[in-house]
Protein backbone atom coordinates (compact mmCIF):
# COMPACT_ATOMS: atom_id res chain seq x y z
CA UNK A 1 0.00 0.00 0.00
CA UNK A 2 1.63 3.10 -0.93
CA UNK A 3 1.34 6.45 1.08
CA UNK A 4 -0.81 7.93 -1.40
CA UNK A 5 -3.20 5.82 -0.79
CA UNK A 6 -3.75 6.43 2.99
CA UNK A 7 -6.76 9.10 3.51
CA UNK A 8 -4.81 11.91 5.62
CA UNK A 9 -7.82 13.15 8.42
CA UNK A 10 -8.78 16.61 7.58
CA UNK A 11 -6.48 19.40 9.29
CA UNK A 12 -9.44 21.40 10.45
CA UNK A 13 -10.51 18.21 12.96
CA UNK A 14 -6.81 17.55 14.09
CA UNK A 15 -7.05 18.23 17.87
CA UNK A 16 -3.77 19.78 19.21
CA UNK A 17 -2.52 18.86 22.23
CA UNK A 18 -1.72 22.04 23.79
CA UNK A 19 -5.98 23.35 22.24
CA UNK A 20 -7.30 20.03 23.89
CA UNK A 21 -5.06 21.44 27.90
CA UNK A 22 -6.33 24.58 27.24
CA UNK A 23 -10.30 23.60 27.53
CA UNK A 24 -9.64 21.29 30.45
CA UNK A 25 -7.46 23.99 32.18
CA UNK A 26 -10.35 26.49 31.46
CA UNK A 27 -12.91 23.91 32.50
CA UNK A 28 -11.17 23.17 35.67
CA UNK A 29 -10.40 26.71 36.49
CA UNK A 30 -14.17 27.10 36.17
CA UNK A 31 -14.59 24.26 38.45
CA UNK A 32 -12.33 25.98 41.33
CA UNK A 33 -14.11 29.15 40.99
CA UNK A 34 -17.69 27.75 41.42
CA UNK A 35 -16.57 26.02 44.05
CA UNK A 36 -15.55 29.39 45.73
CA UNK A 37 -18.86 30.81 44.89
CA UNK A 38 -20.58 27.81 46.19
CA UNK A 39 -18.50 28.32 49.96
CA UNK A 40 -19.26 32.27 49.04
CA UNK A 41 -22.85 31.54 49.19
CA UNK A 42 -22.56 29.05 52.09
CA UNK A 43 -21.30 31.72 54.36
CA UNK A 44 -23.81 34.24 53.01
CA UNK A 45 -26.58 31.58 54.31
CA UNK A 46 -24.60 30.81 57.54
CA UNK A 47 -24.36 34.85 58.61
CA UNK A 48 -27.90 34.88 58.02
CA UNK A 49 -28.88 31.96 60.19
CA UNK A 50 -26.51 33.67 62.61
CA UNK A 51 -28.49 36.97 62.74
CA UNK A 52 -31.47 34.77 63.28
CA UNK A 53 -33.11 34.41 59.84
CA UNK A 54 -34.61 30.93 58.45
CA UNK A 55 -31.98 30.16 55.99
CA UNK A 56 -34.91 27.67 54.86
CA UNK A 57 -37.26 30.12 53.71
CA UNK A 58 -34.61 32.69 52.37
CA UNK A 59 -34.03 29.67 49.34
CA UNK A 60 -37.42 29.04 48.93
CA UNK A 61 -37.61 33.04 48.36
CA UNK A 62 -34.82 32.83 45.79
CA UNK A 63 -36.11 30.05 44.32
CA UNK A 64 -39.16 31.99 43.79
CA UNK A 65 -37.50 35.45 42.69
CA UNK A 66 -36.29 32.73 39.55
CA UNK A 67 -39.26 32.80 38.62
CA UNK A 68 -42.31 34.29 36.49
CA UNK A 69 -45.34 35.66 38.48
CA UNK A 70 -47.79 33.79 36.90
CA UNK A 71 -45.83 30.07 37.34
CA UNK A 72 -46.03 31.22 41.33
CA UNK A 73 -49.57 32.35 41.32
CA UNK A 74 -50.49 29.48 38.95
CA UNK A 75 -48.94 26.52 41.98
CA UNK A 76 -49.76 28.88 44.38
CA UNK A 77 -53.50 28.01 43.43
CA UNK A 78 -53.45 24.37 43.13
CA UNK A 79 -51.86 24.26 46.65
CA UNK A 80 -54.16 26.25 47.85
CA UNK A 81 -57.00 23.68 46.25
CA UNK A 82 -55.27 20.68 47.36
CA UNK A 83 -55.32 22.01 50.80
CA UNK A 84 -58.66 22.83 51.19
CA UNK A 85 -59.69 19.41 49.69
CA UNK A 86 -57.64 17.90 52.32
CA UNK A 87 -58.97 20.41 54.84
CA UNK A 88 -56.10 21.75 55.67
Amino acid sequence: MSDSSVIEPDSSYRVTADELRQFIERFERLESEKKDIADQQKEVMAEAKARGYDTRVMRKVIALRKREPDDIAEEEAVLEMYKEALGM
